[in-house]
């Protein structure tokens, strides 16, 4: 699994420096409206065609040609006809009968239907009562990212949009997604750097000889995307395997994109939670041969000389040679030296995945990241340098030209006769995050945030919309207890998830099938737009978000709040504006787009122009090029490999250069029969979405969430392939079925991250959901990140009668 040399190396992949030129990749385009194939409509997985049949939606598939099946295409049945359908509006039994002083605890209680009118007019008045009460802060407008795909239909945007109506709320700082990333890179980058274009897919393949693909599985988490994917990204590392360039791929796991590159890639499993010792080892050995690039680091960066005395231990007695490394991370000292060399011979990039932040001391990782690239001297050269978006969202497919459609923004853009609240008022407060539970308990605390001090507001009601925060949340069994101390929980939900039956109030929400919508594909590139006709009529008594808060929008100010909260369009009129808008960008890049109605009624993508400048996009090639005249966001305009500012916050857990920090809980730590947890994506889901679906027969071991197991772990433990087995430590325990293999490094284990908790009247989690299991820590105090990553658990077999699932099936009365 990590025995090779730099010789035996390159020959067994093909590459030598200059060994394969590509200029550029096959391209993935079509108009997607095919007779027989069904209604066009798209969804974070694609474009699709969706085949309705008596009135129910039977069947869909990809829309756009590919050459790398995509499973969750086929999952348009399962999101619209389960049996973990909210059905109609729904109010927990205690609340209903005193909304003032309800019963406790959340989540045991039963469920009485209402209608929409009673639902809407409890909330409304609940609301107003803790508004005006407690104040506009205590409201937190809780949606988070994940909603289907659409321009108009964004139930984070139409939330806030109603919440500013009502008089402003709490909202919250980053995402659980790069967390740490997001604060630590403006800081060495001045620039956020994981959301950002990369060096496009046609200049990697021309210019690359190595790539790295460094904690990360583009192969699963390139199915889907933000708005809507066109496959590029898995078209891309398609054409990598075939290339014969030398692709690098480190893991604790034997991922899906190891698996499907085989032998044209090679695999190197570190310990979990220890990629900045690894990276320190290789930083070393490039010092120790004289092969890191001083001339780059003299022009483009700062502080390199304080790093290079803690590197090489002058400022702490410790030198963090290769064989140091080695200690931490369980990669050979002379593989690590290999890599130093393959990566300073060659023209190298460094790609990485957002799991390695997504720990404790999550900063430090990409910090180390960009200071290795330093090192290496190729930031801003074509092929070289870094990059932290290639596995999601296809960036690096280059961009285009032509129309982008705006969408439904949080604010409204005109006043009512009233005045006042329809001015809007936005966000009075905000909170990271992933710290949600921390200021539940915590309210009026003071904490340090990026180096400023911040207080915890005390949150009173939560409105929870496009989002599953049960199930993306660390350490359920504290969120279940911190959650008792709100007055009133409202959740806007499609199905019956841990966070549905947590809620006092559940409004029935629309699928993307049931209402009309617009979206892009390609979050970089804007190749496509594609209309989203609604499919199907809304089940049962579902009302999609925008009709929501429009009426709750009227509650609020009675005869012109509707009004007010559309700006005087209902849907049809917003998609229309949207593209209207589009069109006129698509007109300046001369890209021919129909009127409206005929784009409506012919039911067609539109494509747009590729621009060839664009497909040679290199990511901070100005910077390089010129750093005088395109400096970089830092205060000293280039990369800061010692940041000032940081040393100024004066924080003990985020130093003020990349540094190999022990996490509290890893295999450096571990007690007798502690094993590493990591909570990796899984192929068949997005996140916690489709865990009901019809794909879960397909990875499901006996019928739970599947924990992998090295297999000298599992015979240590009596554990055999598929046994059902209990994980468990002081935070919690999960029921999962054995997976035992040799595709993880001994030592560790990975439940998937997704499943939806199912907690018994033990507190075990009868569906596997691994964040019962998880610390819910902040990656820092600098950046106040999820940490989801950084655990220890044991396993045994479980013994007696396995418990029925219930993280499926409705409440009672649901």
């Amino acid at each position: 699994m990590t025995n090779f040399t730099r010789r035996s190396f390159l020959k067994s992949t093909g590459a030598v420096a200059g060994a394969c030129v590509f200029t550029s990749l096959v391209p993935l385009s079509a108009k997607a409206n095919v007779k027989g194939k069904g209604v066009l409509t798209a969804s974070r997985m694609g474009p699709l065609y969706a085949m309705v049949k008596d009135g129910k939606l039977v069947a869909t598939e990809g829309a756009l040609p590919k050459t790398v099946p995509n499973s969750l295409q086929t999952t348009g049945p399962d999101q619209v006809h389960t049996k973990a359908r909210i059905k109609y509006p729904m109010v927990r039994k205690s609340y209903l009968e005193n909304p003032e002083n309800p019963a406790l605890p959340r989540g045991k209680d039963e469920y009485v239907r209402v209608s929409w009118d009673e639902a809407m007019k409890l909330v409304h008045d609940q609301h107003m009562r803790i508004r005006g009460k407690y104040g506009d802060e205590t409201v937190f407008a809780g949606a988070y990212g994940w909603r289907s795909s659409g321009v108009l239909h964004k139930g984070r945007e139409l939330l806030r949009r109603y919440m500013s109506l009502a008089g402003g709320y709490t909202s919250h700082l980053g995402d659980y997604s790069t967390g740490a990333t997001q604060v630590i890179m403006p800081h060495v980058m001045g620039s956020i750097e994981v959301y950002e274009q990369q060096t496009t897919h046609p200049v990697v393949m021309e210019s690359s000889d190595v790539v790295v693909m460094w904690g990360m599985n583009p192969m699963n988490t390139l199915k889907i995307a933000w708005t809507s994917t066109e496959n590029s990204g898995i078209e891309f590392f398609h054409q990598l395997k075939k290339s014969g360039k030398t692709v690098i791929c480190i893991d604790p796991m034997r991922s899906e994109t190891i698996d499907f590159f085989g032998d044209a890639a090679q695999w190197i499993a570190p310990h979990p939670f220890t990629d900045t010792a690894m990276m320190l080892g290789v930083a070393y050995s490039l010092v120790d041969k004289k092969k890191h690039d001083k001339s780059f680091l003299d022009k483009y960066t700062v502080g390199y000389d304080k790093f290079e005395e803690y590197l090489l231990g002058k400022s702490d007695g410790i030198p963090k040679t290769p064989a140091w490394a080695e200690d931490i991370c369980g990669v050979p000292a002379k593989q690590i030296e290999t890599l130093a060399d393959i990566f300073s011979g060659n023209r190298t990039m460094l790609m990485s995945g957002w799991s390695m932040q997504r720990q404790q001391h999550g900063e430090q990782r990409h910090w180390m990241l960009a200071t290795l690239a330093a090192m290496l001297g190729q930031i801003g050269l074509p092929g070289g340098g870094f990059g932290l978006s290639y596995h999601y969202s296809n960036g690096g497919n280059p961009t285009r030209d032509g129309g982008v459609l705006p969408a439904m923004g949080a604010t409204v853009g005109k006043a009512g006769k009233s005045g006042a609240r329809s001015a809007s008022k936005e966000a009075v407060n905000a909170l990271p995050v992933a710290r949600i539970v921390e200021a539940l308990e915590n309210p009026g605390k003071k904490y340090m945030h990026n180096g400023h001090e911040l207080t915890f507001p005390e949150l009173k009601l939560v409105w929870w919309t496009g989002g599953g925060n049960f199930t993306h949340h660390q350490d359920t069994n504290r969120l279940v207890k911190a959650w008792q101390t709100l007055e009133l929980s409202v959740v806007s939900e499609i199905y019956w998830t841990a966070a549905a039956k947590h809620a006092d109030v559940v409004f029935p929400i629309t699928t993307s099938f049931e209402r009309n919508d617009m979206t892009m594909t390609g979050d970089y590139s804007k190749a496509h737009i594609v209309p989203m006709p609604k499919v199907i009529e809304p089940q049962f008594e579902s009302r999609s978000d925008f009709e929501v808060f429009a009426g709750m929008s009227e509650l609020l100010i009675p005869g012109e709040g509707r009004a007010i909260f559309t700006e005087g369009k209902e849907e049809m009129d917003w998609l229309k504006y949207f593209y209207d808008e589009a069109a006129k960008g698509a007109k300046r890049a001369r890209v021919r787009m129909p009127k409206f109605n005929q784009f409506w009624d012919t039911n067609e993508l539109i494509e747009m122009k590729p621009n060839k400048k664009n497909e040679k996009f290199v990511r901070h090639a100005g910077f390089r090029k010129d750093p005088i005249m395109n400096p970089l966001g830092t205060p000293s305009g280039k990369i800061e490999i010692f940041s000032k500012t940081i040393e100024g916050f004066g924080l003990q857990d985020c130093p003020p250069h990349a540094t190999w920090m022990e996490p509290d809980e890893y295999k450096g730590s571990a007690k007798k029969d502690e094993l590493t947890m990591i909570t990796s994506h899984s192929a068949d889901r997005l996140h916690s979405q489709f865990n009901y679906a019809k794909l879960r027969e397909q990875y499901a071991i006996a019928n739970r969430e599947p924990i992998s197991i090295n297999i000298n772990d599992a015979k240590a433990r009596g554990i055999s392939n598929g046994d059902l087995v209990r994980a468990f430590n002081d935070r919690g325990q999960i029921l999962v079925g054995a997976l035992v293999t040799d595709g993880i490094k001994q030592g560790t284990v990975c439940v998937h991250e997704g499943a939806w908790p199912d907690l018994d009247e033990n507190g075990l989690c009868r569906n596997g959901g691994p964040n019962v299991l998880t610390r819910d820590i902040p990656t820092s105090r600098l950046a106040n990140g999820c940490a989801a990553n950084s655990s220890l658990v044991r396993i045994e077999k479980f013994k007696g009668k396995a418990p029925g699932l219930m993280a499926f099936t409705p409440p009672k009365n649901g």
